[in-house]
């Protein structure tokens, strides 16, 4: 049956032409095939130039970025170390001293953030001028003048103004001697203590002139009781009865406690807390009352 679909067909030889032409074309094939094989090695070998050289840029980029990131921390540290250093240096030339004369402001009361309230006294402690400094192979023993509050020139002896020459200060109006069992290092003439000597937590006496009462009984004076007021006593209710025997020893005791003039005298207050520190208007505030009417003289000393 296939036959007679072949013997329709005509089938015919290969001439030599046609095979030298198809192996040109099998050879021209061939030569295209080399020449694109070899452009893409070429490209590629370009690409990997190309991947090389943008290697390197990003290396070096990265070894430029760490040098500069290596030369910043090397810059902080440095200032760190200054800073360290001016601070040590600072720390060290700071001196501290357990005293300072102060001015009593008044009396208020502080909140905590629970809402417990504190009563307490503000002192405008400072800033005071070292006028004066003692040793003990000098004069003896140790101590350390502070003064407080200018006054004008026109109202200061000579004698004092050569003396406030020394530490080339202005005249002060109230001077002070605090004594010191050591000796105070850091310290010269003229330099200035401020309430950064204090801190928050500190204990503090206080000493100051009590308000002064005038003539008072011995009642009020002293506390005292006063007589019966019953059982036929007749005006004995505020007598001081008796001071002492008739003919032995005959005299009054010195010291008896009797009327006398109330108040006005040196009065100390110790282990009074320090509550609040304003260092920028001077001010401490200490818990409870001390002695003194308002913007009278204070002397504070750490306890």
């Amino acid at each position: 049956m296939l036959d007679k679909y072949l013997d329709n067909f005509y089938f015919e030889d290969a001439s030599e032409d046609d095979v030298s032409s198809a192996d040109s074309e099998e050879v021209i094939d061939k030569s295209l095939e080399s020449k694109n094989s070899d452009e893409s090695k070429e490209v590629s070998s370009s690409d990997n130039d190309a991947k090389e050289e943008v290697l390197d840029d990003t290396s070096v980029d990265s070894s430029e970025s760490a040098d500069s990131s290596s030369e910043k921390e090397e810059s902080v540290v440095v200032d760190a170390e200054l800073a360290d250093n001016q601070n040590t240096s600072d720390d060290s030339d700071d001196f501290v001293l357990p005293f300072l004369i102060g001015k009593k402001i008044g009396m208020t009361q502080l909140f905590s953030n629970q809402g417990t309230s504190y009563p307490v006294t503000v002192i405008e402690a400072g800033p005071c001028t070292v006028l004066q400094i003692k040793n003990t192979k000098n004069d003896g023993y140790n101590s350390v003048q502070l003064g407080y509050s200018d006054k004008k020139e026109s109202k200061t002896t000579k004698s004092l103004m050569g003396h406030f020459k020394k530490s080339k200060s202005s005249p002060k109006s109230h001077l002070k001697e605090f004594r010191s069992l050591d000796i105070v290092e850091n310290i010269s003439l003229g330099d200035t203590v401020t309430v950064n000597q204090f801190s928050e937590g500190d204990y503090v006496t206080v000493t100051g002139v009590s308000k002064g009462k005038g003539f008072a009984g011995h009642m009020k004076r002293h506390g005292f009781g006063g007589g019966r007021a019953s059982h036929g006593k007749n005006s004995v209710m505020r007598k001081a009865g008796s001071v002492g025997a008739g003919t032995s020893p005959g005299r009054i005791f010195p010291g008896m406690k009797m009327a006398g003039r109330m108040g006005n005298q040196k009065v100390s207050v110790k282990n009074l807390s320090v509550v609040n520190i304003d260092k920028a208007k001077n001010l401490i505030f200490v818990s409870g009352a001390i002695p003194g009417a308002n913007n009278k003289i204070v002397y504070l000393t750490k306890s």
